[in-house]
C-alpha cells in the first residue's frame, strides 16, 4: 500500500491488513463513540465550569490555569467542527467575539500560542468565520512582546495589556520547546494578515536554533535570555524540548515543501536522536528515546509519555522526505510499538507518564548496524518487533517512575499518523483498546478526569480534566476510527497542539513583503 503521498511505497514487514466491510461499519460506530464522549464531556464542562478554562470533575468546580479565557471551549472548536457538531461549535463564536486580550495578567506565552492561537487559527481554517481570524491577529499581536528581550527569544510569561514580561519557573531563560513551537501559528497568521513582523520573530529563533546546533543536530533544552547562550544540560524530546523537533519537518510541510532549511534541520535533528537517544532494552527489545547528558551523553534511561509524539513525526517523514532513510520507517514503528506495550503491560490497558529502564540498554544504531552487517538476518531490524504484552509476575524491563495516566494524546496521536501513513489496521485496534480503556477507567459520573496510578484498579480518580483531552485525545481518537478522511495529511499539518492548518505557498508578493527566504 502506498502512503499518502504518491509514489513511498512501504516496507514489506509493515504492509496493511485487509479490511472487510463488517470492519468499516464497526468503525463508524467506535468513532461515534468518541464523539459521545466529547459531547458528554464538553456538556460537564459547559454546565459546570463555562466560561472559566477547565473543569474539576471530582467536585464540578472550575480552574482557570490557562489565562481564564474558555481554554476548554477554544481548544475544542476544530474538534466540534470535524465530529459534525455545528450547533455546540456555532455557540462557541458569540464566545470568541466577546473574547478580549487588554485585562492586565500575565499569561504564559508558549501554552496561549498553541491553544488559543492555535485555536483560533484552526477555526478559522475550517470554517471561514471572520470572528475566529479577527481574533487570532489581535492575540497575535497582543502576544508580540514576548520577543522583546535582549537575544529575541521569547520569555516565558507576558502580560497582553502592558506588554510587560516576566520569567518563569525556570528563571531568564527560553526552554527549547516553548521557543520552537511558536512558528507554525505566526508563520501561518502572516499569511493569512500580510503582517511581516509575525514572521520575523519567529523566523530570528528558528535561524538562533539552527546556529546552535550541536552533536549534528540536537538543541540544548534552555537558553540564556540575554546572552542567547545555551545552558541546559541535557537533550531531549520529551519535556522541555519534543514539539521544537516536530515544528522543523511540520514547517517544511506547510509552506508545501517548498523552504528546505527545515527540513535540512530536521534531517540533522533525526539523524542526531537517532544515533544518540535511541536504545533497545536487552530481553524484549523494546526501542525507546531517552534523554542525555550534555556533558558525556550518558542516557537518564527515562522514557517520557510525552515522548510518544516522536513517532508519529517519523512516521510523517517516512512518507514525505524523497529517499529518506528506511530508519525513519523503523523508528516510527519500534516506538509506537513500545508506547503501546506501556498501556498493555498495565492493569488498566493505560500508559503511565513517565518509566525508567532500569538496565538502559544498548544503542540502537549499533544494533541496527550489526544486523545490517550480519545480512538483515529475519529481515527485520532490531526494536521493530511484536513484544507481547507481559503476564503476571514477568519483567516489564522498565520500572513506572510516574503512575498517572493524564488523558495525555501522544500515543493515539502517533497511532493515527501510523494508521493514515502505512494503512496498517492494528493502529486502530491499539488506539481502539485505549479509547476503551480510557472510558472504562477515567470516566466519571458526568465527565472524565485523570488518574492517579494505571496499574491500580479501581483506579483513583484525579480532579483534574485538561482542555488538551478535548483538543488532541479525543480528535485524535475520533479521526483514528472515522472510515472519511477528514484531514487529509498532504492538505493539512497540525500544530502541537493538535490544531490542523492548511498547506499553502507563499506568493511572490507574500516572499518580498514578509522577507521570506
Amino acid at each position: 500500500m502506498h502512503g499518502v503521498f504518491d509514489g513511498v511505497v512501504d516496507e514489506p514487514w509493515r504492509l496493511p491488513s485487509p479490511v472487510s466491510q463488517d470492519d468499516l461499519s464497526n468503525w463508524k460506530e467506535r468513532a461515534n463513540r468518541v464523539k459521545d464522549a466529547f459531547v458528554t464531556a464538553y456538556l460537564a464542562y459547559e454546565q459546570n465550569a463555562y466560561p472559566h478554562d477547565e473543569l474539576l470533575p471530582g467536585t464540578n468546580g472550575h480552574a482557570d490555569r490557562l489565562n481564564g479565557w474558555g481554554a476548554t471551549t477554544v481548544d475544542g472548536i476544530d474538534t466540534m467542527v470535524l465530529m459534525g457538531l455545528h450547533e455546540m461549535s456555532n455557540k462557541t463564536v458569540q464566545h470568541v467575539a466577546q473574547l478580549t486580550f487588554d485585562r492586565d495578567q500575565s499569561v504564559q506565552f508558549f501554552e496561549t500560542v498553541i491553544r488559543y492561537l492555535g485555536g483560533f487559527l484552526s477555526a478559522y481554517a475550517l470554517t471561514k468565520n471572520p470572528v475566529f481570524l479577527a481574533r487570532a491577529d489581535d492575540l497575535g499581536r497582543k502576544l508580540l512582546p514576548a520577543f522583546n528581550t535582549p537575544s529575541g527569544l521569547p520569555t516565558f510569561g507576558v502580560n497582553p495589556l502592558t506588554g510587560q514580561t516576566r520569567s518563569g519557573w525556570m528563571g531568564n531563560v527560553a526552554i527549547l520547546s516553548e521557543m520552537g513551537s511558536c512558528q507554525m501559528e505566526y508563520r501561518y497568521l502572516a499569511h493569512l494578515t500580510g503582517r511581516p513582523e509575525y514572521v520575523r520573530v519567529v523566523d530570528h529563533v528558528t535561524e538562533h536554533m539552527r546556529q546552535h546546533e550541536e552533536r549534528g543536530g540536537l538543541f540544548p533544552t534552555t537558553y540564556d535570555l540575554n546572552s542567547g547562550d545555551a545552558k541546559g544540560n541535557s537533550y531531549s524530546v520529551g519535556s522541555l524540548a519534543d514539539s521544537a523537533y516536530e515544528y522543523l519537518i511540520k514547517l517544511w510541510l506547510m509552506t508545501d515543501r517548498t523552504e528546505s532549511k527545515y527540513l535540512d534541520m530536521y534531517l540533522k535533528s533525526t539523524e542526531a536522536i537517532m544515533n544518540d537517544l535511541l536504545y533497545l532494552s536487552p530481553a524484549r527489545q523494546l526501542l525507546f528515546v531517552t534523554d542525555a547528558y550534555r556533558n558525556n551523553m550518558a542516557p537518564t534511561k527515562d522514557f517520557q509519555h510525552l515522548s510518544c509524539f516522536i513517532a508519529g513525526v517519523f512516521a510523517l517523514g517516512a512518507v514525505t522526505i524523497p529517499n529518506v532513510d528506511p530508519r525513519h520507517a523503523w523508528v516510527a514503528e519500534g516506538l509506537a510499538h513500545t508506547c503501546w506495550i506501556t498501556y498493555a503491560d498495565s492493569q488498566t490497558g493505560l500508559g503511565p507518564e513517565r518509566v525508567m529502564f532500569r538496565n538502559g540498554g544498548t544503542k540502537w544504531v549499533d544494533e541496527v548496524t550489526a544486523w545490517e552487517r550480519a545480512g538483515k538476518v529475519g529481515g527485520v531490524p532490531p526494536g521493530v518487533n511484536q513484544t507481547a504484552p507481559i503476564h503476571e509476575g514477568e519483567d516489564m524491563e522498565y520500572t513506572p517512575s510516574d503512575h498517572r495516566y493524564l488523558l495525555r494524546p501522544e500515543t493515539i496521536e502517533s497511532f493515527y499518523i501510523l494508521w493514515r501513513t502505512t494503512g496498517d489496521s492494528k493502529w486502530r485496534d491499539r488506539g481502539w483498546a485505549m479509547f476503551d480503556a480510557i472510558e472504562t477507567h477515567t470516566k466519571t459520573a458526568n465527565a472524565y478526569a485523570s488518574i492517579s496510578n494505571v496499574y491500580n484498579i479501581p483506579t483513583k480518580k484525579e480532579n483534574d480534566m485538561p482542555s488538551w483531552f478535548f483538543a488532541e485525545t479525543l480528535k485524535y481518537a475520533y479521526l483514528l476510527f472515522t472510515d472519511e478522511d477528514l484531514i487529509p495529511l498532504n492538505q493539512w499539518v497540525f500544530n502541537t497542539e493538535a490544531h490542523p492548518f492548511p498547506i499553502f505557498r507563499w506568493s511572490e508578493w507574500e516572499t518580498k513583503h514578509l522577507d521570506i527566504h
